[in-house]
């Protein structure tokens, strides 16, 4: 039988009332902690890379960078490439998984949601989770929310204030809620 981690990654229903919920709390009150020196003490690049590695477990190289304050529900499955630079006040609810390719950028208040609730009343403490991904070269626009299941493809903008529900193609703009594409990308523009 798969333990509580392997079901919530593989995107099984998992319950807040399940008898081994108390595993994913642990590592919710360490992901706490670890944002919570990260957000109210005045930290250099260096502290701030080698938070960020002891929150997710793998360790970031010096091109990464992460402006505080930053928050995460979970920590532990946040990926990321090279040269990611992440703004500050931007939330990753990351128990599905969240990966950053190499040169994302994401601007302040960006919200990554990984989970989703049961909508039947009697399923809202259940928790579903399904992946976050940002392909190679993402762009994405100040206080985007991108939803539970979605990857963004390589080179694509998200606009600001966009709401994503679904997959954007390699080098799109997508813009609005929910979000629409609003071009191509070309190297002319």
């Amino acid at each position: 039988m798969k333990d509580i981690f392997e079901r919530d990654r593989a995107g099984e229903p998992v319950s807040c009332d399940d008898p081994d919920y108390h595993k994913i709390k642990e590592v919710i009150l360490r992901a706490k902690r670890i944002t919570q020196e990260m957000n109210t003490r005045v930290l250099g690049c260096e502290e701030i890379r080698a938070l960020f590695s002891e929150l997710t477990g793998q360790p970031v190289g010096e091109d990464f960078q992460l402006w505080t304050p930053f928050f995460t529900d979970f920590g532990k499955n946040i990926r990321v490439g090279k040269n990611v630079f992440i703004n500050h006040a931007c939330t990753f609810m990351d128990r599905g998984g969240i990966t950053l390719g190499d040169n994302v950028f994401i601007a302040p208040k960006v919200c990554l949601i990984t989970e989703n609730h049961g909508i039947a009343p009697s399923a809202r403490r259940t928790l579903t989770s399904k992946p976050v991904v940002l392909c190679d070269n993402v762009w994405v626009g100040a206080g985007a929310i991108i939803l539970p299941g979605v990857t963004v493809g390589e080179n694509s903008v998200v606009g600001a204030g966009a709401v994503v529900t679904h997959d954007v193609p390699p080098n799109t703009v997508v813009a609005g809620s929910p979000a629409g594409i609003i071009r191509k990308i070309t190297d002319e523009r």
